[in-house]
């Protein structure tokens, strides 16, 4: 794992993850969101950071947001035993704004053991900041969203955040369009492996 820290097992990491003190957004967390879902999943999806019933809860993507995810997911055909959720931050940054570039530099670390843990054949970003992080510095969620990114062996792919869905109704459609890409790229590598 890189910032000096060694591939951990879920345990070792999740306990890690919870004494986590790298950053500032330790201070003000309620409770440390690590993941849930599949850890064996085909699909991860990686959104930004805890919001309230996320800090409260201690599972990410339980809110309004995390509703309609779930929502879309079952509409799409993508069964929940196929997904693994996870945030590029593990505690909730004030106010819900954006993590700063040095509170994911700290928390990256982490996400990418989950990843290596996980082994997804889809990561798909959920939002900007996400796809930032995992595709690359220079993607704009509005032009880029949709398009398939092959890297290590992982095929990625962002999409708007399911907030920005409940804030502009107009995003609705085109997200709908990618789950139903991302259902199709799941059934297409599945027979590609004889599963």
């Amino acid at each position: 794992m890189s910032g000096g820290l060694e591939m951990l097992g879920w345990e070792q990491l999740e306990a890690l993850c919870g004494r986590c003190s790298r950053c500032r957004l330790r201070a003000g967390r309620n409770k440390m969101v690590f993941g849930r879902g599949s850890r064996t999943a085909d699909l991860m999806l990686i959104g930004e950071g805890p919001g309230r019933d996320e800090d409260a809860t201690g599972i990410p993507f339980v809110g309004k947001a995390g509703q309609l995810l779930d929502r879309i997911l079952e509409a799409a055909g993508i069964e929940a035993n196929d997904v693994y959720i996870g945030n590029i931050v593990k505690c909730r940054p004030p106010g819900n704004r954006i993590p700063a570039p040095d509170e994911a530099s700290a928390c990256l670390p982490y996400l990418r053991n989950q990843v290596y843990l996980v082994k997804p054949k889809i990561i798909v970003c959920l939002g900007a900041t996400a796809a930032k992080y995992i595709i690359g510095e220079d993607i704009r969620i509005t032009r880029d969203r949709g398009k398939w990114h092959e890297r290590k062996g992982y095929w990625l792919m962002a999409t708007y955040h399911p907030a920005a869905l409940l804030r502009d109704q107009e995003k609705k459609r085109p997200a709908w369009e990618d789950f139903k890409n991302i259902s199709a790229k799941l059934a297409e590598l599945k027979v590609a492996e004889g599963e």
